[in-house]
């Protein structure tokens, strides 16, 4: 059974009045091809009037089945995509403002690096795209490198790093201008289980450290482990909102069984039919 409208859950854990990322009835639609006989079609929807808010401080899991147009709103808010309608801010400013996205940091889910630089190398090349002065940029490599635990592989080609290191250079990557947000598609994609704990602990070191992260995953053990709250969204439309512990049901025990719930998922009963012997032989 699924929601006309989001599930309403009290603003908890917020250490700011004012968000730092929001949207409002922001409208996505993509055009349609046309048909085989050339008739127009109508245009995909891939928002139906989104609004939330996420406030400084916070982790914040973003939800959904494939499809289900996480992608699309990051696309937004990183301006690849404009909006048809509706108003989406980061910093209190429209996202169709470039100085909007001069405080974020980014990992895309596919990270494409030349993997014969080394670590250095290419932190070096992304504190460069963000004019860090000279005089700072080794400084600043060091520090990102020892967030992410790298430090000792610093020099190594990025060729021999294992997956989760690999992670790890891509969220690094993310940090070098210093954000006060960070934005992540899918973090632990891919990674084995003591990847998805690093990568975890390192996102719990963030929030320490007063960053904001927005992060979509399909990893709803990892997301219902660090997340203040969560943003749950199917077809479009956002489905419920607040932390994990005030979304579930009576009886429900983990975010997986919420999430199935509200998104309206319903398990298709095998039916096993059993022949007798007696059908069995005629």
């Amino acid at each position: 059974m699924g929601f006309s409208t989001p599930i309403a859950i009290t603003m908890t854990n917020c250490a700011s009045i004012e968000p730092i990322l929001s949207t409002e009835n922001l409208r996505v639609e993509y055009a349609a091809l046309s048909g085989s006989a050339g008739n127009s079609r109508e245009p995909k929807v891939a928002l139906k009037g989104l609004s939330l808010s996420v406030y400084r401080g916070e982790v914040f899991g973003f939800l959904g089945p494939n499809g289900a147009g996480k992608t699309t709103t990051m696309n937004v808010l990183l301006g690849f995509t404009s909006a048809t309608s509706g108003k989406a801010s980061l910093f209190g400013t429209d996202v169709r403002q470039p100085i909007s996205r001069q405080r974020i940091g980014y990992l895309p889910e596919l990270t494409y690096y030349y993997k014969f630089l080394t670590a250095e190398e290419l932190l070096r090349f992304y504190a460069k795209i963000f004019n860090i002065p000279k005089a700072q940029r080794e400084e600043r490599i060091r520090q990102v490198l020892h967030r992410v635990d790298l430090e000792h592989a610093a020099r190594r080609p990025i060729r021999t790093y294992s997956k989760g290191m690999q992670q790890r250079i891509g969220i690094a990557q993310a940090l070098i201008n210093d954000p006060d947000l960070l934005i992540l598609d899918e973090p632990t994609s891919g990674l084995d289980p003591v990847g998805r704990m690093e990568v975890r602990h390192l996102i719990q070191r963030l929030k320490q450290e007063g960053k904001t992260v927005f992060f979509s995953s399909h990893e709803l053990g990892e997301v219902e482990t660090v997340c203040d709250r969560v943003g749950i969204l199917a077809q479009g439309e956002l489905k419920a909102l607040g932390p994990v512990q005030e979304l579930l049901a009576p009886g429900e025990r983990s975010l997986e069984q919420a999430f199935l719930r509200i998104i309206g998922y319903q398990a298709q009963e095998e039916t096993l039919c059993k022949k007798s012997p007696l059908s069995l032989a005629s």
